[in-house]
């Protein structure tokens, strides 16, 4: 334990944040919430295999577990050189009325900020996001009070999530943003028509989330799989008749390119995110260590031109 390869680095915003360009999404660590058996200690052996593997950022959130997922990553990075490793943390959930609110007022972030640290076991963030944006909160205001812990040591890059364009401009009215983490994948584009343009002419890095579109983009589905009622895939039109065959018959040409590099499907996509100009880190999430370490070998996948430019032809 406490080995690390050290992989190319992508700088965050105007930070100097330096993340590996494939991290971790951990809401499968500790995020009972939102996946029934999980076993704490596998949540920990997920984490520490990414590290093991050249992977250093680590996306978790109050929202994972409520705090659960935070703490278990402050007890599996003991061990390891704090230095090396880039924590993320989310925030917006409000708790306090007995019911969930988003709130984004500068006294409560700077109070979920501290809450993240003392559940992380750490004296600082290396990226803090807003998690959702609020209906109130003027968002310039609520970047600035993370732009204060910034400056105090607490935080070393400013985050949003889920924001919209319009709304990532009026929070970065005073250039404190540095990075936005919202949906974007093969299946789901339309950031790049106007969004991820925005942000990299404001020199904002870009963070997809759900980059295998829960699975799908992975080849382990065929036309004859079916899902409980309670599954979220259930409903997902994705997973619907003609555009779930035709999403089945693109996901089939990646196979042969992944056939000739000898390397599965979801490797492939990974490097896809990797190599796309648009996108600074991509964070797959992981419910076993095993998966951790098929998805850190895109680190060294270098797809061709060529098979850069079939893969988002096919998707477009």
């Amino acid at each position: 334990m406490g080995g690390f390869i050290m992989t190319a680095t992508i700088k965050i915003g105007q930070s100097d944040v330096q993340a590996t360009p494939l991290g971790l999404g951990t809401n499968a660590v500790g995020g009972t919430n939102l996946f029934p058996n999980l076993n704490d200690d596998t949540g920990k052996a997920v984490v520490q295999a990414g590290l093991d593997h050249g992977i250093n950022l680590l996306d978790t959130a109050f929202a994972y577990g409520l705090g659960h997922s935070e703490e278990l990553i402050g007890q599996a990075i003991k061990g390891y050189n704090r230095h090396n490793i880039v924590i993320a943390s989310k925030g917006a959930q409000d708790l306090s009325s007995g019911e969930e609110k988003i709130n984004n007022a500068p006294q409560f972030l700077r109070q979920a900020v501290d809450d993240s640290l003392r559940r992380l076991q750490t004296d600082y963030l290396d990226i803090f996001y807003i998690h959702f944006p609020d209906d109130k909160t003027p968002k310039d205001e609520a970047v600035s009070a993370l732009t204060d812990l910034k400056k105090a040591g607490k935080i070393r890059a400013v985050g949003i999530s889920n924001f919209s364009l319009a709304q990532i401009k009026e929070a970065n009215r005073d250039g404190g943003v540095d990075v936005v983490e919202n949906q974007y994948n093969l299946l789901h584009r339309e950031p790049e028509k106007d969004l991820l343009p925005a942000l990299q002419q404001a020199h904002i890095s870009f963070v997809p989330y759900f980059p295998l579109a829960s699975g799908l983009l992975t080849g382990k589905y065929d036309q004859q799989v079916t899902f409980p009622a309670d599954d979220i895939r259930h409903s997902d039109p994705n997973f619907q008749g003609a555009r779930f065959a035709s999403i089945l018959q693109k996901v089939a040409q990646i196979r042969k390119i992944a056939a000739a590099h000898h390397v599965t499907v979801a490797q492939v996509v990974l490097a896809w995110y990797i190599q796309n100009p648009l996108v600074s880190v991509v964070i797959p999430g992981a419910k076993r260590p095993e998966q951790v370490a098929a998805n850190a070998k895109a680190l060294e996948l270098p797809l061709s031109a060529a098979e850069y430019q079939q893969i988002d032809g096919l998707f477009k």
